[in-house]
This record gives C-alpha cells, sequence and structure tokens, in this order.
C-alpha cells in the first residue's frame, strides 16, 4: 500500500538507499525484484559492523537481476548496477558522477553514513535523484532526505508499520517524504519510478 504520493515529474537518474536494523529481511523484498531493465543505478548504504565482510554483495549479486559491486574509491557510476557503501567508510557521490571514499568521523554514530551518501548523491544528482529510507535504528537519514528534496528529487520512506525497526523510517517522516511505501510495495513503486511511469515489475 502506499499511504501518501506527491507527483513525481521526471525520469530519475539514481536511486540512493538507507537501511539499517532488519535491513537484510527489507532488501531481499526489494532488491531480486527491481526490473533487469533499469538504468538508473542504486547506491546503498547498510549500517554494519567495521569489520564486516562483503557478503551482502556476494549474496545478493546471486539473488538480483541487476548487477551488484562494492562502491571503490574513484570508481564510475555506471547504469545499471546495485552498489553497495564498504564497512567502515563513507560513502560520497561526487561532481563528475563517481564514488569517493572517506574516514571522516562517524555521522550519527555510523560509518558509512546515510546522511553523508545522500547529501552528496543529492548534490550530484540533483533532481534527478530519488532517495529511499527503510527500516532502522535510528534518525540517520533523515537530513540527508530533506537534501533530496531541497535539491528537487523524491524521498520515500518505507512504512513504519512494515518496518521491522520502526525509528529510521519515522524520522524520515517527520523531516519530510513525498511517498510512503508498504515494504511489499516498494520493488513495483521504484520500478515505475525509474522508469518515468510504467509499471515493470
Amino acid at each position: 500500500m502506499i499511504t501518501s504520493q506527491s507527483p513525481y515529474r521526471t525520469q530519475y537518474t539514481a536511486l540512493a538507499v538507507g537501511v539499517s536494523a532488519g535491513g537484510l529481511k527489507a532488501l531481499s523484498a526489494i532488491l531480486p525484484r527491481l526490473s533487469p531493465a533499469m538504468e538508473p543505478p542504486v547506491i546503498i548504504v547498510q549500517h554494519m559492523s567495521p569489520d564486516s565482510d562483503d557478503f551482502l554483495i556476494h549474496h545478493f549479486d546471486k539473488l538480483c537481476r541487476l548487477r551488484v559491486k562494492e562502491a571503490e574509491d574513484k570508481m564510475p557510476v555506471e547504469r545499471g548496477t546495485i552498489y553497495f557503501a564498504p564497512a567502515n567508510y563513507h560513502l560520497l557521490v561526487e561532481e563528475d558522477l563517481s564514488f569517493a571514499l572517506s574516514t571522516e568521523a562517524r555521522v550519527q554514530y555510523s560509518r558509512p553514513s546515510i546522511d553523508v551518501l545522500f547529501e552528496t548523491a543529492a548534490e550530484a544528482f540533483g533532481e534527478g535523484l530519488a532517495g529511499l529510507i527503510l527500516t532502522g535504528a535510528n534518525t540517520d537519514g533523515a537530513r540527508g532526505i530533506t537534501a533530496v528534496r531541497r535539491h528537487g528529487g523524491f524521498a520515500i520512506a518505507q512504512s513504519p508499520d512494515t518496518a521491522e525497526a520502526d525509528a529510521m523510517p519515522l524520522a524520515a517522516i517527520a523531516a519530510g517524504v513525498d511517498a510512503v511505501v508498504d515494504l511489499d510495495d516498494i520493488a513495483p513503486f521504484i520500478n515505475r519510478l525509474m522508469s518515468g511511469g510504467g509499471s515493470q515489475e
């Protein structure tokens, strides 16, 4: 169910995703259902332990119809690819649409920080960026989702009722979003949004 939705104006050119506690379940309900024809890149910050390995990349690369990679410093952002931020690094998007990694101080107790990704991606992609806040137990992402909207992008939050931890989507909703979507409906919603309105789950 989509409980609220603002009209959207353009075909979006990138999707930034922020997720924390309960992330494996939430991402498993979304990423494998994204259309293989979806061209905009998907850039994900999943809060994780500093010593986490690359399990998520290998796990989702086996399940998804889009290729899945860990973002690397100076790597250009390519279409048709799902990127995960590496453990213990902030992930930034530069103006030339390449990635940068940073070991600056934690933000909202987190590195990688959702706010850092969303704020830099909003500057780089402008109104072409859609931002999605999923389940999580803190308020990381609320500042970032505000930046997405300030630059003309589209802001989405998982419905708190369908989140394993509702603090993060609630904080995003309080900051202001354009749509609140149940977990099971997010993948088809993203497929439509990223194709300019056509349905292609």
